[in-house]
Formats: C-alpha cells, sequence, structure tokens
C-alpha cells in the first residue's frame, strides 16, 4: 500500500465515520437505529455515537475492501476523503 492511498483510505475512514455517527443527513437512519438499540442501554448503540469505535468498523470494512478490490476501493473512498478535507478546511478557516 502506498502513502497516497493510506491517506485516501484515512480520511475516506474518517470522513465516513463523521457520516455515520454525527452528520444530520443520516439522523434519520441513526434515530430508527437507536430505537432498536438506545446507545444508553446496548453497547451496539453506543458503538454508533463514538467516533472512536465505530472507525474501528468502519476503518475494517475499507481495509477488508481494499484488499479484495483495492482499485474499486480507492474510486469509492476518493469523494470521501476529498470531502474530508474541504471539510475540514471550511471549519477552520
Amino acid at each position: 500500500m502506498s502513502l497516497v492511498d493510506l491517506a485516501v483510505l484515512s480520511l475516506a475512514c474518517f470522513r465516513a465515520t463523521r457520516l455515520v455517527t454525527t452528520d444530520v443527513i443520516f439522523n434519520g437512519l441513526r434515530e430508527r437505529f437507536w430505537r432498536r438499540f438506545p446507545p444508553e442501554t446496548t453497547m451496539l448503540g453506543y458503538l454508533s455515537t463514538c467516533d472512536w469505535c465505530a472507525s474501528v468498523w468502519v476503518g475494517s470494512l475499507l481495509a477488508i475492501s481494499y484488499t479484495i478490490f483495492p482499485s474499486a476501493t480507492l474510486v469509492a473512498s476518493l469523494p470521501l476523503a476529498l470531502s474530508a478535507v474541504a471539510g475540514t478546511l471550511a471549519a477552520r478557516l
């Protein structure tokens, strides 16, 4: 794995984790999930609120995908990586 591949996958992992745990666009899905698995009382619910915890699973999926389909994984990860950079820059400026 090249350093560029690692950087793209790392940024994609960061962005995908934020989508799952925090971003407004997934509020509806999170609410439905939390009705079944409340974060206060279930480990699965808690894992969906914790950036550190969820990033392990997102990163694992990316690593497995990259191992099986490296080119396709990088192509799919690139928009997430670019979004991570753009969002971070926008928040800092």
